[in-house]
């Protein structure tokens, strides 16, 4: 793609960093074929190839954001398909990122939808505020049906996700060391994170019971703060970037001192922006080399496992539908591990059909743009269930969100079912039905 910036926009980083992107793009439209919003919508606009388009022209225009860009914009899931499809390598994320960040200081968004995304940013990397939302949101629940019209969409959509049971605070998302239950083979830092100690605390007590029990030392280091996820996808770029510093701070220190193996990330959205920590902060002189070396050492909980000696299982009649992340498949490129570490550990694993495609959930997606998440979902549950499985895993919160509030087959994350294979107690959402 042929660009005509000016020697002096390329001056600034970002422009600098997104002109060398956008020279990448062939036109060839492979990412059509793999858009979720494409594929759904049919429009143009809302696929990778005219999304690329609408921020070439504002960026080389050197314009403020308008209403269509914004709008094509914000149905952009972030789920990276196009970049596993892209034949030309390119950097497709790190330009919608650019465009996130620009049209936040150069748009001024109507009242409620500024309304609506302040609240988000406000409470989601909270767990203590978000918690309390979810409790208030049985108050809520009752006028959802009020709620529907255009403005207050999304504060419907907020309580049609929002748990009928909210599960208590765990003891493992308490700072502390979990010591190794056998000799000890490994030292590595846990990210407790801010939405699903909430939502689903069992799922990092299921690592941590697994982990040590495999020989592995868990730290959650004090003051660990969200990974910055949920703010860097809706542009606030600073928000996030001081989330990331205060996190390569805290695992700088665990690093320093007693050492790290590895930074285990039980929740794949989250390790997408971690292992992306040294390109966010590659322009802070103070940051640049700690930040490197904190993505260097993060895992997904899989990846991790798949270097360790597990023992072999027999088969356990159990029947597994693999629901592959956006963020572990197209963030992280981790397809096979997940998998082999299901199959090794004794359960049939089915792949669902189109399962490149996202889910719907996207961090805030789903109750930013409720219509599309609900489509993608839908489309999602109907291949899913089509595999006649027993089980749904994956290695993501908002996933299991989502996809539970579309179907009766109980979904869990993936570490959850190999510590019970491994020696755990029977996952709770298993409890009582009919498995072997």
């Amino acid at each position: 793609m042929q660009t005509n910036f000016t020697p002096t926009q390329l001056l600034d980083p970002a422009v600098a960093e997104s002109e060398q992107i956008l020279r990448k793009c062939v036109h060839c439209g492979f990412c059509t074929a793999t858009c979720p919003t494409y594929v759904t919508l049919g429009n143009e606009l809302d696929s990778p190839r005219g999304r690329i388009y609408l921020i070439k022209d504002m960026l080389e225009n050197g314009r403020p954001a308008d209403a269509e860009v914004v709008t094509h914009i914000d149905r952009c899931l972030s789920c990276l398909a196009c970049v596993t499809t892209c034949p030309s390598g390119v950097d497709y994320m790190h330009l919608v990122d650019h465009a996130r960040a620009h049209i936040e200081k150069t748009y001024k968004r109507p009242f409620m939808n500024r309304l609506t995304r302040a609240i988000l940013a406000a409470v989601l990397p909270y767990p203590g505020r978000f918690r309390l939302a979810l409790n208030l949101a049985r108050l809520g629940r009752p006028f959802a049906g009020l709620m529907r019209g255009a403005a207050l969409k999304p504060f419907a959509a907020m309580l049609a996700l929002a748990p009928r049971r909210i599960p208590a605070a765990s003891d493992f998302a308490k700072p502390g060391s979990y010591p190794p239950e056998t000799e000890r083979r490994g030292r590595v830092a846990i990210l407790s994170g801010c939405a699903q100690p909430v939502l689903d605390p069992g799922i990092n007590a299921a690592a941590i019971r697994l982990l040590t029990r495999l020989g592995v030392e868990v730290v959650l280091p004090e003051g660990e703060v969200c990974c910055g996820s949920l703010v860097h996808h809706m542009g606030r770029a600073e928000q996030a970037l001081a989330s990331a510093r205060a996190n390569v701070d805290i695992w700088t220190r665990e690093i320093e001192g007693e050492g790290l193996d590895a930074i285990i990330i039980t929740a794949s959205g989250c390790g997408t922006t971690i292992k992306d920590y040294g390109h966010m902060l590659r322009l802070d002189p103070a940051y640049a080399a700690k930040a490197a070396r904190v993505s260097a050492l993060a895992k997904d909980v899989t990846e991790y496992l798949a270097t360790l000696e597990l023992p072999a299982h027999m088969p356990r009649g159990i029947t597994v539908a693999y629901h592959s992340a956006c963020s572990m498949q197209h963030g992280q490129r981790i397809t096979l591990a997940p998998k082999h570490l299901l199959k090794a550990a004794g359960f049939t694993v089915r792949d669902p059909a189109e399962g490149h495609l996202c889910c719907g959930s996207a961090g805030t997606y789903n109750i930013m743009q409720p219509e599309i998440s609900a489509a993608l979902k839908a489309r999602k549950v109907k291949n899913i269930e089509a595999t006649k499985a027993d089980i749904i895993a994956t290695g993501n919160i908002g996933c299991i969100t989502q996809i539970a509030t579309g179907t009766g087959m109980p979904i869990l994350h993936t570490v959850e079912l190999l510590d019970w294979a491994y020696g755990g107690a029977v996952p709770e959402k298993l409890t009582g039905l009919p498995l072997g």
